[in-house]
């Protein structure tokens, strides 16, 4: 299994951080994820999502999320949270990388293996609000839907489209992975 330091896993890895914008519109709002858990071989990945400016009363909105990853247990249909075949096309549709699928949403498990594929396709679904997952809505924001994923691993970059029945129809999330350089510290006695 791939690990942090496997050059072909680049920023998925548990820690990984990206920054980036998420476009609503005509405005735009800086996003940061922070991976917590990162199996392929599960077909899953979690961490934060942190977005501000969407709000006055919360500036800073952090929801965890879980993903779903396109290939060994999931295929590109949603089958869930109001999304249907026709709305997974039109997203899909969106990501370059998506047209050598566009003719079987099914059947690619077999076809497309995360760990080792250029593009890692994956449904990013909010549960709750970090630090109080009691908070179920919020005015002036959303986090009901999900994200249509796709992870380009040659440039470690994110680009995704939001989805809930009752927003605003392909709001866009663009977002690069940030190095993380480390230091050792060491202390004699």
């Amino acid at each position: 299994m791939p690990t942090a330091d496997t050059p072909s896993m680049r920023g998925l890895y548990p820690g990984s951080k990206f920054k980036g914008v998420q476009k609503s519109g005509r405005s735009s709002y800086d996003v940061e994820v922070e991976l917590q858990d990162v199996d392929l071989d599960r077909s899953f990945l979690c961490g934060y999502l942190k977005i501000s400016g969407l709000t006055d009363e919360f500036p800073v909105l952090t929801t965890f999320f879980e993903a779903e990853v396109v290939g060994l247990q999931h295929s590109f249909i949603t089958g869930k949270w109001d999304a249907n075949e026709q709305t997974d096309r039109e997203h899909w549709g969106k990501f370059n990388a998506f047209s050598r699928f566009a003719n079987d949403l099914r059947l690619v498990r077999t076809q497309l293996d995360p760990a080792r594929s250029d593009h890692v396709f994956m449904r990013w679904k909010e549960h709750f609000l970090v630090p109080d997952h009691r908070i179920v809505s919020i005015a002036g924001a959303s986090f009901a839907g999900f994200y249509y994923i796709c992870y380009k691993r040659e440039t470690a970059a994110i680009e995704g489209y939001y989805f809930h029945q009752s927003s605003e129809m392909f709001q866009s999330l663009r977002m690069h992975h940030v190095t993380q350089h480390s230091s050792a510290e060491f202390k004699f006695r």
